[in-house]
């Protein structure tokens, strides 16, 4: 069964038929308050999914990207490894990094990775970690750091 990913914006959210496109909006306080994370919905063409609300302030691509990065403590490198990008958005990014090392929300990493685009984009970006969730690391784009046109174009397809 397909998963869809359907972001809400205030009360309602609008949902895509993955077999006929046919376009439907709904509340999700329908489904409860609050609403489950995830739940089936059926379309009028008799097609089924099942939808995950997404209420982040900005879209999130799902990817899965090989890269490095370094982490500090207190200004001093702490430790160093290869990572996974799982998702990313033009404010931060979802690491996986599988390992023993212990990640503390303020912490900071410094990452590098390449975009799957047709150049390959490398980016090299500041991070602060926010939140902690094993094997992820949830990180915000540092304020120093500037949205790259690489990134800003590939989030657009």
């Amino acid at each position: 069964m397909t998963e869809l990913i359907v972001p809400v914006e205030g009360e309602e959210a609008l949902f895509r038929c993955p077999q006929c496109g046919r376009k439907r909006t709904f509340s999700p306080t329908a489904f409860g308050d609050p609403p489950p994370r995830r739940f089936r919905l059926r379309c009028g063409c008799g097609a089924e999914a099942v939808v995950r609300l997404e209420k982040r302030r900005f879209y999130r691509k799902e990817v899965d990207l090989p890269g490095v990065y370094v982490h500090y403590v207190d200004g001093r490198p702490q430790g160093k490894g290869s990572m996974r990008v799982r998702d990313l958005s033009t404010s931060g990014v979802k690491l996986l990094i599988e390992g023993r090392e212990t990640f503390t929300p303020g912490d900071w990493l410094k990452v590098a990775f390449h975009l799957d685009d047709a150049a390959r984009s490398r980016l090299e970006k500041k991070l602060i970690v926010r939140n902690v969730n094993p094997p992820y690391v949830g990180a915000e784009f540092a304020p120093t750091e500037v949205l790259d046109k690489a990134l800003g174009f590939y989030l657009r397809r």
